[in-house]
């Protein structure tokens, strides 16, 4: 079954955690004891409804202040596929968990409050999703049943919106007017909405094309282990573990490892012990070689053709998530790419990004908190990278802290530094 991913974001308080909530308690994805806690609590709290939220704000400062401050997973299955949800914050100083759910997801669901209309916070986050090359968009315009259910309010949000937009590469963009309290439109049709003629959120999430948005061309095997049992029953085996990140891989075909660049072909591809004849993302396999080659974690299987760009000096999008230490050049880290892991140095900080006016500050000498901004760095050995734009796994990569193993930063490869 098909597996989407997607992420939650927008202003405070637009019903984020609400709308999950609902779309757990309407698909019968909750337990009975974790609704009668919710039940519970919301009695508790003096609500004068069954507060949905309360299945996403699992932190206790969460239930006290009533907004959502960390990234909460949550899973959930219908015929048709099955759903990581990632509900992220909308506060300014959680930029980075916004960063952190939407780096993985297939489509980020950002919702608006009817009443409030497009605000800074919706545009930032729709930025973000942008940046992060998130393939599909959905704007949910919230809370319309405080609104009666007015078609020139969400027509009115829908166009301040759509010209926004405008300014973003953004490939798929769709637009919802939902109630999450009351369900409209979240898994059954509203009846009360009778003037919008699309789909409801779940339909739209279920039937949402995203085969497509895999890299399927380029090749793309980074060896994560080499596979040696040593055993009397496979004396000669050898494979090479990892996950296929790009293009589609069958026995037989033609393919380089990198960086030797020698050439082999694969004999035989297996996941979990049985043969397959085709891996594609993001399948994890085990790929036997004709050849016996020099092959170790970190390097990567390619095509002939078609390889990766390769070099140490890239111009890259960094995210910056730690408090206390900021990126400035100069500044030295620990860098993980794919498999590959190096030594690397700011080189230059061209600028920093303003995510709420798009506008870049070319005189900012450092990266602070949940700030976004274009470098240079230089690793100590080469890396096979993409742009972030052509292959979203090969095109990114994190920074750590060495003196405290912390993930400092996330960053995205615009290309080889110039």
């Amino acid at each position: 079954m098909e597996l989407l991913r997607f992420a939650t974001a927008g202003s405070v308080d637009d019903g984020k955690s609400t709308l999950i909530g609902r779309l757990l308690h309407d698909t019968r994805s909750i337990l009975e004891d974790q609704l009668a806690a919710v039940e519970r609590t919301s009695r508790a709290r003096g609500d004068e409804y069954v507060n949905l939220a309360l299945l996403l704000d699992g932190l206790k400062a969460e239930r006290e202040q009533g907004i959502t401050i960390d990234v909460a997973y949550r899973y959930f299955a219908t015929a048709q596929r099955k759903f990581i949800i990632a509900d992220t914050p909308g506060h300014l100083q959680y930029t980075r968990n916004m960063v952190t759910g939407a780096s993985t997801a297939d489509l980020a669901l950002i919702l608006v409050d009817a009443r409030k209309g497009v605000l800074e916070q919706t545009r930032r986050h729709a930025f973000l999703a942008s940046l992060l090359r998130v393939p599909h968009l959905v704007l949910c315009v919230n809370k319309m049943d405080l609104v009666g259910f007015d078609v020139a309010v969400f027509e009115r949000i829908r166009e301040e919106f759509r010209q926004f937009s405008m300014k973003l590469d953004v490939a798929d963009l769709s637009f919802i007017p939902i109630s999450a309290l009351g369900g409209d439109n979240v898994v059954t049709r509203s009846e009360r909405m009778p003037w919008y003629q699309g789909s409801t959120l779940l339909h739209h999430l279920e039937n949402v094309h995203i085969a497509s948005d895999r890299n399927l061309i380029h090749v793309r095997f980074p060896v994560q282990s080499v596979l040696r049992p040593m055993s009397s029953k496979f004396p000669d085996y050898r494979a090479y573990a990892g996950q296929v990140l790009g293009g589609v891989l069958r026995p037989g075909d033609e393919v380089m490892a990198l960086p030797t660049g020698f050439t082999t072909r694969i004999r035989e591809l297996d996941l979990a012990g049985r043969p397959v004849a085709q891996a594609f993302p993001p399948m994890s396999v085990n790929v036997s070689l004709a050849d016996e080659l020099d092959i170790s974690r970190g390097d990567m299987l390619c095509r002939p053709g078609n390889p990766p760009l390769v070099g140490q000096d890239l111009d890259a999008m960094v995210c910056w998530l730690a408090e206390g230490v900021s990126l400035q050049p100069g500044a030295r880290f620990a860098l993980k790419h794919t498999t590959r892991s190096a030594r690397a140095q700011v080189k230059q900080l061209h600028y920093r990004l303003d995510v709420n006016t798009l506008s870049r500050d070319e005189t900012s000498p450092r990266l602070g908190l949940n700030e976004i901004g274009r470098v240079t760095l230089r690793t100590t050995v080469p890396l096979f990278f993409d742009e972030y734009r052509r292959n979203r796994y090969t095109g990114s990569f994190i920074l750590i802290d060495e003196a405290t193993n912390a993930t400092v930063g996330a960053g995205m490869i615009n290309g080889p530094a110039v």
